[in-house]
């Protein structure tokens, strides 16, 4: 008879144990011997990487029978793995941190900055919650405490580190929006320069891309105040609900900077909220020339920051930061019953409640190693040089009889096109010529340098960034593009 009548809680039997063993684990020692191999291919890397051409691209037939094949049932060796990684899949990819990678917008980390990525996956940091990551939120908020100041936004401000620009100006239209009280006809207004991932930003929103005013840049690029002025009238006569303005603080086709501190009287008087997009060129503030460049940026609602482009982090490490308190929190904040324990008061920041990711890894620690490893003046001079590079540049160009300015210096970005002196070539036949020029550097691998259009005219354009770049770099580049427009002309 069963010696149990109900009363007592029986513990169900014990199924068996079908885990192998250590089938996911590897020893200490065959730990550590991948991580070695893992960092010296990354430091044989970092020393040849200036020998080494500045891009390599792969079309998607020749990759396919490369690398298509069914994932093994059985397990292989890891050092195969690994050196399989590094030297047939990790090459087809560009160098962007090549000193002659000129184009769209090179990122350059530190070695301090790639070595957090690797503490910081290796730790298994979850960062949504304060309660899962004390530490980890406590450096965020030191570290957005560090851009708030450097960009003289005033205490109070609030931030998160987002996976980049677009994620930040994400945030920054769903906040103006919230903070608006969601106007059914709202209206959001950007410099015809402003970046596409606004336009992506309020398609993700629902807003239509009618709602989304273009407003008109002058000569030289920059944002015109009078016409923004203009378009706030006439859709206000129209019964339509102006919300939210997108300044440029470097615009990314021409590093131009919108006149950020008219623009932000003019949404002060018209109660607009005043968005600036520093994802390109916010960090040049560290220097003076950048502080001059970007005065009235700290005057902003909402800043968006790179800190993998001028910064020199590793990819995917961006920034949001809002001047109004709570502005976030009440955009994005949910209350779910199973992140009750989270809830530690308002003095403990869950990150999840300022964006859009719960699961979030711990962005904020290679920024603080990497400025507590090297120190802001060796920012500052890096950003410099970067500067004083794109200078030279422009005069280069100037001085030269082939090549044409048709955008000068600004925030490391400088746009031209090669013009054959002694042929007569229109606008059409200089787009093929300069197409091609660019196609051939590329497909050499000597540089990688990028196009772009300038109210319709094909330019070519540089984009020093690199801490590694040199003069040597940048003449040698334009030197190859008169070299090959010669060539190609005459043939």
């Amino acid at each position: 008879m069963d010696e149990n009548d109900g009363s007592k809680p029986v513990a169900p039997p014990v199924a068996p144990d079908r885990r192998v063993p250590d089938a996911l684990q590897m020893s200490p020692d065959e730990m550590r011997h991948l991580g070695y191999r893992a960092v010296d291919a990354l430091v044989e890397r970092a020393a040849g990487l200036a020998e080494d051409v500045a891009w390599k691209g792969g079309r998607r037939d020749e990759l396919e029978q490369r690398f298509r094949e069914p994932a093994p049932e059985a397990g292989r060796s890891a050092d195969d793995v690994l050196e399989r990684a590094v030297s047939e899949i990790l090459p087809w990819a560009g160098r962007i941190d090549h000193p002659r990678f000129f184009g769209f917008v090179p990122a350059s980390p530190t070695w301090p900055s790639v070595l957090a990525e690797f503490l910081s996956a290796g730790f298994n940091i979850f960062q949504g919650t304060w309660l899962e990551s004390a530490g980890p939120s406590q450096i965020e908020l030191v570290v957005l405490d560090w851009f708030r100041e450097w960009l003289g936004m005033p205490a109070g401000t609030a931030g998160v580190l987002t996976s980049g620009g677009s994620a930040a100006n994400l945030g920054a239209l769903v906040a103006a929006r919230e903070h608006a009280g969601n106007p059914t006809d709202g209206m959001i207004y950007v410099g015809d320069q402003g970046h596409s991932s606004l336009d992506r930003a309020a398609k993700i929103c629902g807003i239509p891309a009618s709602h989304v005013r273009k407003i008109p840049t002058d000569e030289g690029f920059a944002m015109d105040p009078s016409a923004l002025e203009r378009a706030l009238l006439e859709d206000r006569e129209a019964k339509r609900a102006p919300f939210m303005v997108c300044a440029n603080a470097g615009a990314t086709n021409t590093g131009t900077v919108d006149p950020l501190g008219e623009l932000a009287d003019l949404c002060r008087r018209e109660g607009l909220w005043y968005h600036v997009d520093g994802a390109y060129g916010g960090f040049a503030v560290l220097t003076e020339r950048g502080k001059v460049a970007l005065e009235g940026i700290g005057l902003a609602d909402s800043v968006t920051l790179d800190p993998h482009k001028w910064l020199f982090q590793p990819f995917e490490v961006g920034c949001l930061l809002v001047r109004i308190p709570g502005a976030l929190e009440t955009a994005f904040s949910v209350h779910p019953e199973y992140l009750q324990d989270a809830d530690w008061g308002s003095e403990h920041v869950n990150f999840a409640d300022r964006g859009l990711q719960l699961t979030r890894r711990f962005r904020a620690l290679t920024v603080w190693m990497s400025v507590q490893t090297h120190g802001l003046a060796a920012f500052r001079s890096a950003v410099d040089q970067a500067l004083d590079l794109a200078q030279r540049a422009e005069a280069y160009i100037r001085e030269a009889a082939d090549l044409e300015l048709l955008s000068p210096a600004a925030l490391g970005v400088v746009c031209y096109r090669f013009r054959p002196q002694d042929h007569d070539l229109d606008d059409d036949a200089l787009e093929a010529l300069n197409a091609a020029v660019q196609g051939e550097i590329v497909e050499s691998g000597y540089a990688m340098i990028s196009s772009t259009r300038l109210r319709g005219t094909y330019s070519l354009r540089l984009c020093i960034l690199n801490y590694e770049s040199t003069w040597a770099d940048v003449e040698g580049t334009l030197l190859r593009v008169r070299e090959v427009g010669a060539e190609l002309a005459d043939r």
